[in-house]
């Protein structure tokens, strides 16, 4: 069973998702370029301070750019050992990476020989620095995975101090349940597009293929949402919209039985330390929930440029105040926002949103304690901030004709066979006309 869903973010909490100073040189600067990374590395890559830029964004230093430039210029036959010797400096490109949008360009430019080395050599940072592709970035969090598996079975085989196999355990036991939330359950295949393996773990898993979707759905879980304990049921939650996005597509597309269905994709995302009752009142989390949801979707749009998919936020609890943080940034635009059971934040209406054309939905189950608390600032779903209602009470589907559960208390919203879990199905395929209320 699910407990206490809310708040945000894909990747793991060191990365700072910055919008650095990288860019593809022209072919006539190349070679110079080339020749100037190819000097041996800066002591502590990433040590330079980034400086701020546009609208408040930071700009990497140069350690980050002349870390994928050296890559460039060793020897295929030699990276093993370049990297093993740099394992340190490339774990800092997580501290300090290049913009989501370098980042895609500079692997681009990498040959296949290079691109399998940084693969299997480093593979906890191609897995969660933005900007690399998503099948690769699976390829290499399962890679990750494996080896943290059996390195820590390896260890517990040796290991005879108390505190040191309780802790073995526990990080097996989070493990193995990443690799249950992986398997394929239902249509939709199943990819690991971030992972944290340390004690505090994060992961992210995607269903559908975030490569090609034609609409997005990203799920920001909050309180006692933590990878050992619910990324199973958060991964079923996430196969469930999945159903039911791609269940009404094909229902809506019946009339044209030979017209393709348009892909769907749906991130079953705990990418930061979600909070607990004893630190539920304060907002550093939240902000850390925002600023790692702000690089998910950052990266998301980058790879996704020339073919940009519909972007829908659905945040629940402590997450919404994630979500909404992240969204008044101003650095980042989505398609739709509905939050559930929401706290609040400083955002006193839809127009301080990164939201297009105001389309945000806000859900208030009956019991909810949350609900109406403006807790963090303001309440989304005041008659003043411009919301939309979502309905979330129960009732019967005027398109499938089935009866809708209701929602009750704080943490029913994603149960099946809501009415509020089958409206956020339709938001995330644009179809909020079709929402009841």
């Amino acid at each position: 069973m699910l407990v206490g869903f809310a708040a945000a973010s894909i990747v793991t909490s060191v990365i700072t998702g910055l919008t650095g100073a990288v860019t593809t040189p022209a072919d006539t600067a190349q070679a110079a370029s080339l020749a100037a990374v190819a000097q041996p590395l800066p002591a502590a890559i990433g040590d330079a301070p980034a400086s701020s830029g546009p609208a408040g964004a930071a700009v990497s230093g140069p350690g980050t750019a002349a870390v994928f430039g050296s890559i460039r210029a060793v020897d295929p036959a030699a990276l093993p050992g370049f990297l093993g010797a740099h394992a340190s400096d490339l774990n800092r490109m997580l501290i300090d990476p290049p913009a989501a949008s370098d980042v895609s360009q500079l692997w681009k430019l990498l040959d296949p020989a290079r691109q399998a080395a940084l693969l299997k050599f480093a593979p906890h940072v191609i897995g969660n620095l933005e900007g690399v592709p998503y099948a690769v970035r699976g390829k290499a969090n399962v890679l990750d995975l494996d080896r943290t598996i059996a390195a820590a079975k390896h260890d517990l085989r040796t290991q005879r101090g108390k505190t040191e196999r309780v802790a073995l355990k526990r990080q097996l036991t989070t493990l193995g349940n990443v690799q249950t939330a992986l398997k394929k359950k239902g249509g939709g295949a199943r990819t690991l597009v971030a992972l944290d393996t340390s004690a505090d773990a994060r992961a992210a898993i995607v269903v559908g293929d975030l490569r090609t979707a034609r609409y997005v759905s990203v799920l920001v879980p909050g309180m006692y949402m933590s990878v050992g304990e619910q990324v199973v049921s958060w991964a079923g939650v996430a196969q469930n919209l999945y159903s039911q996005e791609t269940g009404f597509l094909k229902r809506f597309a019946g009339a044209r039985p030979h017209s393709a269905t348009p892909g769907v994709a749906v991130v079953a995302w705990i990418g930061y330390q979600t909070p607990v009752l004893t630190n539920i009142g304060g907002m550093d989390l939240a902000r850390q929930g925002a600023d790692s949801l702000e690089r998910t979707l950052i990266g998301l749009q980058s790879l996704r440029q020339s073919d940009p998919p519909y972007v829908s936020v659905l945040a629940h609890s402590y997450g919404s105040t994630a979500a909404l943080l992240a969204l008044e940034k101003g650095t980042v635009t989505v398609d739709a926002l509905a939050l559930m059971g929401s706290p609040g934040s400083d955002a006193q209406s839809v127009h301080g949103l990164g939201v297009r054309d105001g389309n945000v939905y806000v859900g208030k189950a009956s019991m909810d304690p949350i609900v109406d608390s403006a807790f963090f600032g303001s309440d989304p779903g005041a008659p003043s901030y411009g919301a939309k209602k979502m309905g979330v009470d129960g009732a019967t589907d005027p398109i499938t004709h089935q009866s809708l559960a209701g929602s009750s208390g704080h943490n029913e919203y994603f149960t099946t066979g809501t009415e509020c879990l089958r409206n956020l199905a339709l938001i995330g395929i644009d179809r909020g006309d079709l929402v009841l209320s």
